[in-house]
């Protein structure tokens, strides 16, 4: 008898395990570590700089407190304080980017500011706004499909969209409304 009782007893133990082990993972236990930008990336860098030049003249200088970088699709997840500064095809400063993250490719030179976007032009302190922002460098253009504030010397224009040169010269909105200066209303 006593050694069918401790079979009996490793059974019902046996058992037991196997159906709380079954529920659990039937319930979507889910595992409590989580992946994060540092354990995928190639390489990680702190207090980052860099600069993107065409044909040997500097087109952007790239700041970030932290930078991750992946290989494998030729790009950087920015964060903490990111600075941004655009110069001209002479490399003259056009205009300054500030955001808390963002993403540059290196292959093709675009970049995207996303949180608390601030654009500043060079010399009459140009201002644009919006959550996110992208710079497309083949077009030398920047824009954004988020709702944007933009205030410069004598015109103040507020939209859902925008798409501009990186010196806010010609700037056209999606919806804009706006006081003075030249505004370009989109096709519609």
């Amino acid at each position: 008898m006593p050694y069918d009782f401790t079979r009996r007893v490793f059974l019902t133990s046996f058992l037991d395990v196997l159906l709380l082990t079954s529920f659990a993972c039937n319930n979507g236990a889910k595992p409590t570590a989580t992946i994060t930008a540092a354990d995928t990336a190639d390489q990680v860098l702190i207090d980052m700089t860099h600069y993107v030049t065409n044909d040997g003249v500097v087109r952007a200088r790239v700041r970030a407190d932290t930078a991750y970088f992946y290989q494998n699709s030729q790009s950087v997840e920015m964060r903490g304080n990111i600075h941004i500064t655009f110069y001209d095809t002479d490399g003259r400063e056009t205009s300054t980017m500030s955001a808390t993250e963002g993403t540059y490719h290196w292959a093709t030179g675009d970049m995207e500011g996303r949180g608390g976007v601030t654009v500043v032009g060079a010399g009459d302190g140009r201002t644009l706004r919006s959550e996110v922002m992208r710079y497309k460098q083949a077009t030398n253009q920047v824009s954004s499909d988020q709702p944007f504030d933009f205030v410069g010397p004598g015109r103040h224009i507020t939209g859902q969209g925008f798409t501009s040169d990186p010196d806010f010269r010609n700037v056209t909105a999606v919806k804009p409304i706006g006081t003075g200066g030249h505004i370009t209303l989109p096709n519609q």
